[in-house]
């Protein structure tokens, strides 16, 4: 599916369609396709993801570093204490929640089992780590419930700041439950508020678009929220994100009225064997196609 197709529809019908989802009930009698934010596993799955925030929130050191020991995967990012109690407090909990569903984690060993399943749960114990040790309080907690490769119900809690993000797909996006919605900006001007890494900036200027470019979020997470909920205009993500990083915000811009998606237009699909993306910009729909225009010409 590409943004191309979508905004052509959402113009002749006035809003965004949806891929109908299978309406089979799960284990319990859940229907993927028929959620809403009153049922009661939304709301099991909600106050998993906050009480996993306390418990991060406990570690977290505003303007200081934190008082979580701290470890370094190969690579060199770092791991902190924090990040593996949240992961093993999210696994218990989240699992007992839906029992059906696979398990995908950025502080967990991945496991080709959940190729097989059609739930997944996704979840980033921490996510923007580095500025978390730092004591910088933009960071979060993101858990998205994926079903046959897209994402049904999306959570980002970032305590630090306060903020819980919360979508249920064809039900809408609410930041501490009110309803959102991205910017009416149709297009780019140096009056639209971007951040992302700077290649990707630097590559749209030379492509002749204009915008404010803000300091990156260290949380890729709430990056993406920041469009779901309109204060920003457009988000770039660098190549290498992960569907933990993303799958929750992805679901949370799309019922906001946005989209994330790829520079070629199309939606990112997860539960695949490799969890990384490549590049990404989420923003209104007609921001979206304006970008990929800009760097076709270029």
């Amino acid at each position: 599916m590409t943004i191309f197709n979508d905004l052509t529809h959402a113009r002749m019908r006035g809003h965004e369609p949806n891929p109908p989802l299978s309406t089979t009930p799960d284990e319990g009698g859940t229907t993927w396709a028929n959620l809403s934010n009153r049922d009661p596993l939304v709301r099991t799955l909600i106050e998993a993801t906050r009480t996993a925030g306390a418990l991060a929130l406990s570690f977290f050191r505003s303007g200081e570093k934190t008082s979580a020991s701290i470890s370094h995967k190969a690579g060199g990012s770092p791991v902190t204490e924090a990040d593996e109690a949240v992961n093993r407090y999210l696994e218990q909990e989240l699992r007992k929640a839906v029992p059906s569903a696979a398990w995908l984690s950025e502080e967990s060993d991945d496991s080709s089992e959940r190729l097989a399943q059609d739930l997944v749960l996704v979840v980033d114990p921490i996510d923007g780590t580095r500025g978390f040790v730092a004591g910088i309080p933009t960071w979060a907690v993101a858990v998205a419930l994926v079903y046959r490769s897209r994402p049904v119900i999306g959570i980002i809690h970032a305590p630090a700041v306060e903020q819980t993000y919360v979508a249920v797909k064809n039900c809408g996006a609410r930041l501490n439950d009110v309803e959102i919605h991205v910017s009416d900006r149709a297009n780019l001007t140096a009056a639209a508020k971007v951040t992302g890494p700077q290649p990707l900036t630097q590559n749209l200027r030379r492509a002749g678009l204009d915008f404010d470019l803000l300091p990156r979020i260290p949380s890729l997470a709430l990056r993406i929220a920041y469009v779901a909920a309109g204060t920003l205009d457009a988000a770039l993500v660098s190549e290498n994100s992960h569907d933990w990083d993303i799958a929750a915000a992805d679901l949370i811009v799309q019922e906001a009225g946005g989209r994330l998606a790829t520079l070629a237009g199309e939606v990112p699909m997860y539960n695949r064997r490799d969890t990384r993306h490549g590049r990404l910009v989420a923003a209104p729909l007609p921001i979206v196609a304006e970008i990929h225009a800009a760097l076709s010409r270029a």
